[in-house]
């Protein structure tokens, strides 16, 4: 039997403990994330300058594996210089899914390039390998070099799919038909710090890849993001362009290419390096948390969105599916009006003004999960001596 909404409200303020409002996903901080930032202050570095922005990508190479970290002022930034990193040009195609973030898009339409939507797979709510074959065996062909869309004879440049609220996606389906078809895969890895594909962190089974440290991330920077790189001269090259291209010097100002200004402030990565200490027991709290959910919804109508096979997922936002749209859609304003933040996936990209008239293949599963899906709170539960 379904829980009612009613019995829904009563369980997550039972995980909560609390008649207070309950956000969708909060930041947690402690005295660790105040003494850095005020440190930053006290040593008036709290721009581009500073110990701690350094400190901060050591700390994400270390974690996830990645052979260099590049500090951004957000995640559009970090996948807009992943894009610029991959070779996306004016007038090429990217692919990447309608189910996804504004932002994915607005990265490739800083590009000069135009998306084309490729469906989902209901187990990762990520980009699907059999939609994305299918879609480029009937209107693609490859001149040996580069992918070339049949019609319009633009480049196929680089495919970004998106592991959607922290759940990975099937790279190694997915990187072996980009291979295939000579198109450059990016992660679009913004929600799934601390998620893991097959015992890899995600973000670094491509050349590039981007998180974010948005407020209502796992981990928050205020505002931030990371370009991931897999090679240390790849990576070299992006910390330049990222930073102005500005050549080492004492005092001159000399730019030897065209860059992005999109350096992460000193006092954001202060507060990021104090997060980072935590990372692991948020996401075991996520985890926890998690699990709770799947046993409530044991059983019922609902269908709470579990990790993929194969993969370890941060949780980054808790999701069930309802039977149909109209049950979503009393769901979200139920639990909203009792206090307990809930809300829909997107709008699928597809349905927006500026990229209505973008190249699609078939988006049946986009289309129901975005009919259907509802994310529910999601804030690590800590206790005291957790921070």
């Amino acid at each position: 039997m379904s829980p009612t909404t009613s019995q829904l409200s009563e369980f997550i303020r039972s995980l909560y403990q609390t008649n207070e409002f309950i956000p969708l996903h909060a930041p947690t901080f402690g005295e660790r994330e105040k003494r850095n930032v005020l440190d930053t202050i006290e040593s008036t570095f709290v721009s581009s300058v500073g110990e701690y922005v350094t400190r901060f990508e050591n700390q994400v190479e270390a974690f996830t594996g990645a052979h260099r970290a590049i500090a951004t002022v957000n995640g559009t930034a970090a996948l807009h210089a992943a894009l610029y990193m991959a070779g996306v040009q004016n007038g090429d195609y990217v692919i990447t899914q309608a189910l996804t973030f504004v932002a994915t898009c607005n990265a490739i339409h800083h590009m000069g390039a135009e998306p084309i939507f490729i469906d989902v797979a209901y187990q990762t709510m990520g980009m699907c390998p059999i939609a994305l074959e299918s879609f480029l065996e009937e209107h693609a062909i490859t001149d040996g070099q580069n992918c070339v869309h049949k019609t319009s004879k633009r480049k196929i440049r680089a495919c970004v799919p998106m592991h959607t609220f922290g759940h990975p996606v099937q790279l190694d389906e997915l990187l072996a038909i980009c291979n295939k078809w000579n198109i450059e895969l990016v992660e679009d890895a913004a929600e799934s710090l601390g998620s893991f594909y097959k015992g890899q962190h995600t973000g670094t089974k491509a050349r590039f890849s981007a998180l974010s440290f948005n407020g209502n991330k796992i981990i928050t920077t205020g505002g931030g993001g990371m370009l991931l790189c897999a090679d240390e001269t790849e990576g070299h090259r992006a910390k330049h362009i990222t930073t102005t291209a500005k050549a080492a010097h004492p005092y001159e100002f000399y730019h030897d290419e065209p860059g992005f200004n999109y350096r992460m402030p000193n006092l954001n990565a202060a507060l990021g390096c104090a997060q980072m200490s935590h990372l692991e027991t948020f996401i075991e709290k996520k985890r926890e948390l998690a699990e709770q959910y799947k046993a409530f919804f044991k059983s019922s109508s609902f269908q709470f969105i579990d990790e993929p096979s194969e993969c370890r997922s941060n949780f980054w936002l808790n999701a069930i599916l309802c039977e149909h749209s109209d049950l979503r859609n009393t769901v979200i304003e139920e639990q909203n009006n009792a206090g307990i933040m809930c809300r829909p996936a997107w709008h699928l990209m597809n349905r927006l003004p500026m990229f209505e008239r973008c190249p699609r293949g078939k988006l049946t599963v986009s289309e129901d999960i975005q009919s259907r899906l509802v994310n529910i709170p999601s804030s690590p539960i800590l206790k005291r001596g957790d921070q």
